[in-house]
């Protein structure tokens, strides 16, 4: 009996549980979004294992509620571009504008802005040269470390990432992109931070 060719997406109830309970929580939280399951920041490991176990089984076509689910809108990520929130979620994440498409403008000039938008951090990172990085050192074995952008300062100990890399890293940490599009002068702005909502250091 040869073996069945291509990509064995799983859609029967023949899951590895013990494969799933070997994963991270993190790596865990990430499929489960990318089920479209909801409440997932909230689930303890052994309810990740379950809900992943069972949309694996079932292909994971349906979302909460038997209804189908519409893919996320182009580069938008797996928030769709809004705020992650948690027990550490800090008062800047409150007092901030939530952007969630690269159409969404500044109420303000000097406005603080959040988003999880892959295509509006990417978009306000390249408009200011800059490009992902990761500090060198804070690696975790094949896992980026802390996250940066690079606007090719003095500050020598970034590595360049790709952008994939960089965002992956981003989403499986929840983590919130704090900005600033201009200083209250009128003029542009290179000012951002990474929030993890879940923990206090990002």
């Amino acid at each position: 009996m040869s073996e069945k060719p291509g990509n064995q997406t799983p859609n029967t109830p023949g899951v590895s549980e013990t494969e799933l309970r070997e994963m991270k929580v993190d790596e865990l939280r990430q499929e489960a979004r990318e089920e479209n399951i909801s409440g997932v920041s909230n689930m303890r490991k052994e309810e990740l294992v379950r809900e992943v176990a069972e949309a694996r089984s079932s292909g994971g076509q349906q979302s909460e509620g038997g209804a189908t689910s519409e893919p996320d809108p182009v580069g938008a990520g797996p928030d769709g571009g809004k705020i992650r929130t948690g027990e550490a979620s800090s008062s800047s994440l409150k007092y901030s504008q939530e952007v969630t498409s690269p159409e969404d403008e500044p109420e303000r000039e000097g406005r603080s802005l959040v988003t999880t938008h892959h295509e509006v951090i990417k978009q306000w990172a390249e408009e200011r040269g800059g490009v992902p990085a990761t500090v060198e050192g804070t690696e975790h074995g094949d896992h980026l470390g802390v996250l940066r952008i690079d606007f090719q300062d003095k500050d020598s100990n970034l590595r360049r990432v790709s952008w994939e890399e960089w965002f992956n890293t981003f989403d499986a940490r929840r983590l919130n992109f704090i900005y600033q599009e201009q200083r209250s002068d009128g003029n542009q702005s290179n000012f951002f931070r990474l929030e993890n909502p879940d923990r206090e250091d990002a």
